[in-house]
């Protein structure tokens, strides 16, 4: 595969912009940054049970000093700043190790034990992560576990900490907002293969590490490749107000849904006067719409709880800490930490609307936009993860839909048409690639890709094409000051200049798959079915689940998959009897294990098995 190429003279230009607008010379994250560190591993390189790497922190060994040319200093400087890894006291009896994976764990300790909040990805990270923390603070038993939110990097790693025998025996005790299960699971599953694809893509997991490619993703620097699970919890938070008190350690809960996620919380604790924000204010702007793919958020509904957090525990906290990144002391910056954050999505969402009302579309939007001086110079409202763009983008999708309400976008062709009529009229890839060169040469990387992109759909072989294309979403990712979409753009310019790499890591393991409820099981399995393949079925058949105690009546007919949970009847083509976990590996396509019992006409079951399709994990997106 060819070598990455040297950033051009157009991004360094640009760079020496940043440079000279931005308050480089403010220092006070670096500080905080480093604030009540107290050891770490060396070398941080964590492995599975077969001697896998799953994590390691020393492939960033890179980030010191100044900026390289190939890399947006501000990002740069994020990147320095999250790459920072080991065991930090926040306040006495509150510790995080950070660095170990995407997230933070943080660790609260109580009378005679220790709370757990967000453990990590993989249990291969939160485990050694535990170990870090035990190492410097002792051995103490496990009392309970906060999920903070529904997103994978902040419960995938429990089987690291605990296990199901310790919580089905009380001994721990799993604390989790009201619909983290439901949203856990179905952001994992149902659009699961497609999301991983993506992930790929924007955390960078298939390129190397180094100036001229990964640098990391703004929020942590990119996603630990272990196991990762999942347990339902014990104790739902449902009212903001709520306290429980766990061995001694009395904690306070916030509600605030709809947020960074379907279902997430705050939780403040008198004893520590310390603030946990959960992925609510972090050191960066977040994405309302994530690139991997999501349900837009609501930035409005996100700065009304941040409001609500001010008013309830302003004054209350010296401390405020997240799920990511480092925490803010003291009650003048936490307030204004907390202000700033809470301002950044008030005025996106206000502006957009003013904007959109006054007949712009997102895109335009998103050229036109400015933030405050205040916000666009406050370096945790700067754009690492989230974007300016791509989040007011978001917005107008939230309130208006895809279509901009030009009559002529309304029915464009797909991709590959529209791209053979492009080419066309410019005269053939020859033509293109012209155009494109004298673009890239003029430093409107923007342009270039553009064209580009029509001429790859035509004709994905052309090396000539390949190769310029490449070219392009290289300088495009130098210059990104957004660590996603660096990674997004050379993650495209390395599939152009090799193959596809696939999706590197996946969230739907076994062990999140297991606790699908039957309603989730069949409504991903509706999800599976190849509706032309069954259009001519008529299926009715009863599922028996005998450890569930229950029945479901599943039809398909008209290519539609439909169930209900209602007694068994005599008027069923097939009744199928088993357990719920043999119905899982039934669905992924094992017949032939015991404990799957038919009765009635059996050839139903394979008419109904020969119309479920998988996702594809390597489907392309550089590419037709």
């Amino acid at each position: 595969m060819a070598e990455p190429k040297a950033p051009t003279e157009a991004i360094k230009q640009a760079h020496a912009k940043i440079l000279a607008t931005l308050p480089f010379d403010d220092t006070a994250d670096f500080d905080a940054a480093d604030r009540g560190f107290l050891g770490t591993h060396e070398p941080n390189i964590i492995k599975d049970a077969d001697g896998n790497v799953v994590w390691d922190a020393e492939s960033y060994d890179f980030l010191e000093g100044d900026a390289p040319e190939s890399v947006n200093p501000s990002l740069w400087r994020q990147s320095s700043l999250v790459a920072k890894h080991g065991l930090y006291e926040v306040t006495e009896g509150l510790y995080q190790v950070r660095g170990f994976d995407l997230s933070n764990i943080t660790f609260v300790e109580t009378n005679s034990g220790v709370v757990v909040i967000d453990p990590l990805i993989s249990a291969e990270t939160a485990s050694a992560a535990f170990d870090l923390y035990k190492e410097h603070r002792g051995d103490r038993p496990l009392v309970a576990v906060i999920h903070t939110h529904s997103h994978i990097d902040h419960f995938g790693g429990i089987f690291g900490i605990t296990s199901r025998e310790a919580v089905e025996a009380g001994d721990v005790q799993i604390v989790a907002p009201e619909g983290f299960l439901e949203h856990s699971i179905e952001e994992n599953v149902f659009a699961g293969v497609a999301m991983g694809r993506r992930a790929g893509y924007m955390y960078g997991a298939a390129l190397a590490r180094g100036e001229r490619g990964q640098v990391g993703a703004g929020l942590g620097q990119s996603t630990s490749q272990g196991e990762a699970g999942i347990l339902e919890p014990t104790l739902i938070i449902t009212t903001t107000g709520e306290t429980h008190t766990f061995d001694g350690l009395e904690i306070e809960f916030q509600m605030a849904p709809g947020t960074e996620a379907p279902a997430e919380m705050h939780f403040y604790f008198p004893s520590l006067r310390a603030l946990c924000m959960a992925e609510n204010a972090t050191h960066t702007l977040h994405n309302l719409l994530t690139l991997r793919g999501a349900v837009v958020r609501d930035p409005h509904v996100w700065s009304q709880y941040l409001t609500e957090a001010i008013e309830v525990f302003d004054g209350k906290a010296d401390v405020a800490f997240a799920s990511h990144h480092w925490p803010t002391w003291g009650a003048d910056n936490i307030r204004e930490f907390l202000s700033t954050q809470r301002d950044l999505y008030a005025y996106l969402h206000d502006q957009t609307l003013r904007m959109l009302n006054q007949g712009m579309t997102g895109a335009e939007i998103a050229e036109e936009i400015t933030l405050p001086p205040v916000l666009e110079n406050a370096w945790n409202a700067r754009g690492y993860y989230g974007s300016v763009s791509h989040n007011v983008k978001a917005i107008y999708q939230r309130y208006m839909g895809w279509f901009d309400g030009n009559p002529a976008r309304l029915w464009p062709h797909p991709p590959a048409a529209e791209a053979t009529r492009y080419v066309d009229a410019m005269g053939g890839i020859g033509r293109v690639v012209e155009l494109a060169q004298v673009a890239f040469d003029e430093g409107d990387f923007r342009w270039a890709a553009t064209l580009l992109d029509h001429a790859i759909f035509v004709d994905e072989n052309d090396q000539s094409v390949r190769d310029l294309y490449a070219d392009t979403l290289e300088q495009l990712g130098y210059g990104a000051e957004n660590g996603t979409w660096r990674n997004f753009f050379l993650s495209g310019a390395t599939e152009l200049r090799g193959e596809n790499f696939g999706t590197p890591t996946t969230t739907n393991s076994p062990t999140i798959m297991a606790q699908l409820t039957p309603a989730q099981l069949f409504d991903s399995l509706s999800l599976s079915i190849d509706g032309p393949k069954a259009w001519d079925l008529d299926l009715a058949m009863d599922v028996t689940l005998t450890d569930l105690e229950t029945n479901y009546r599943v039809t398909l007919r008209n290519g539609v998959l439909v169930y209900i949970e209602r007694p068994a009847r005599d008027d069923a083509q097939l009744t199928l009897t088993l357990t719920k976990s043999r119905l899982l590996t039934l669905a992924g396509g094992d017949t032939t294990s015991e404990g799957v019992e038919l009765t009635g006409d059996t050839g139903v079951l394979p008419q109904l098995l020969a119309v479920l399709t998988k996702g594809d994990p390597a489907f392309n997106i550089i590419t037709p």
